[in-house]
């Protein structure tokens, strides 16, 4: 049978050749790799600091460390994620405050950030939109609250490299942002990763000792703060370097394969396509995700057929048992738990050829005729 892989990392000989080299010659940890790594990414970002860490999870803890989240403080943020955007607001002991989203673009709305901070006053501190599937927020207007009302803001970015908004790239427009360089993403570091871009030199400076055990510059063995072990390992950061360098590449392949599903399956069945680019968003498409109210039989026909399907997220953030626990329900957010129960994600890398397209969406409608 067709198989037709939902994500599909890359690895070149080229990645490979630099990451023996990086064991044969470099330092396992603080090689000097992990200095390119950044410096290409800061780059690539528009940013002028990029901060290499262990996980796009802890990217987002120590980003609100270092902006000075602490116990009891209340962050907005969306409950349409991945759960470790809210699990690094938790981690801290602050308490995440879920706000719905538009059943537009999936992405959190500005209008709700604003009745939460309403609500809620002084005890708001910060926002950590997200760049759902790699298609940008409305980012000027959730600036233009967190300054209003004096707050930081903390993209998140982890599935959204290099995405742009009005023709700059995300992860450079709140105080700090957080990326991910999980095997699914974008781009990868062939294992767990993370990446911090911010333009506030003191915010870098405290995130550089954090993930190094809280250490000074001024001394190896004086510590400043309670830190943690989260730097990147030099054989990561040694592919990630040579990642970086094709990404536009690949992000331009995945917007024209997104194109090509567009033109194919717009008005087959109930489905509601992923949100388009626009004069002012260009999205990166990290997933290719279709809505339909048959999302669970559509996906089960598919994967007989050979196309792998995936579903991101079944659950949202606040239904998940830790945060029922703290109060969050059905009901609540409805445009979140209708997202949850709709959305589809098709293969979607950039080895995808026409063929596959091809294929897939005839699978779609076969099984459209079937349900008709």
């Amino acid at each position: 049978m067709r198989r037709i892989s939902l994500m599909e990392p890359i690895l070149t000989e080229e990645m490979i050749n630099s990451a023996v080299n990086a064991l044969k010659n470099e330092r396992f940890l603080k090689g000097k790799s992990v200095n390119e790594f950044e410096n290409y990414f800061s780059e690539f970002t528009g940013v002028n600091h990029a901060i290499a860490v262990n996980s796009g999870t802890t990217a987002l803890h120590l980003s609100l460390i270092a902006m000075g989240i602490k116990s009891g403080d209340y962050v907005i943020t969306t409950s349409a994620t991945f759960i470790a955007t809210a699990n690094a607001i938790a981690y801290l002991h602050a308490k995440p405050v879920f706000v719905d989203i538009s059943i537009d673009t999936y992405n959190i709305d500005p209008q709700g950030i604003e009745d939460a901070v309403r609500k809620h006053g002084d005890k708001v501190k910060a926002i950590v939109p997200v760049h759902l599937y790699g298609y940008p927020c409305e980012i000027d207007a959730i600036l233009e609250i967190a300054e209003k009302c004096g707050l930081k803001v903390l993209e998140d970015a982890c599935q959204a490299h290099g995405a742009m908004y009005r023709g700059q790239k995300v992860g450079s427009f709140g105080d700090a942002g957080a990326f991910s360089f999980y095997p699914s993403k974008n781009m990868t570091v062939a294992g767990d990763g993370g990446m911090i871009t911010t333009n506030n030199e003191e915010i870098a400076e405290i995130v550089r000792s954090l993930r190094d055990v809280g250490r000074s510059k001024a001394h190896q063995y004086l510590h400043e703060y309670i830190g943690y072990t989260a730097r990147m390992n030099t054989v990561n950061a040694a592919i990630g370097k040579i990642q970086v360098k094709y990404l536009e590449e690949w992000n331009e392949a995945r917007r024209r394969i997104a194109k090509e599903y567009n033109r194919k399956l717009d008005g087959m069945g109930d489905i509601i396509l992923p949100p388009k680019c626009s004069s002012k968003i260009k999205p990166v498409y990290h997933l290719y995700v279709i809505r339909t109210q048959y999302r669970d039989s559509l996906k089960e026909f598919l994967e007989s057929r050979g196309v792998e399907c995936g579903i991101h997220y079944p659950i949202p953030v606040h239904l998940q048992p830790p945060y029922r626990k703290i109060g969050y329900h059905e009901g609540m957010f409805p445009n979140t738990e209708k997202w949850a129960k709709e959305v589809l994600s098709l293969p979607m890398h950039p080895n995808l050829s026409n063929t596959d397209i091809e294929y897939i969406v005839t699978c779609i409608e076969d099984f459209f005729r079937v349900v008709k």
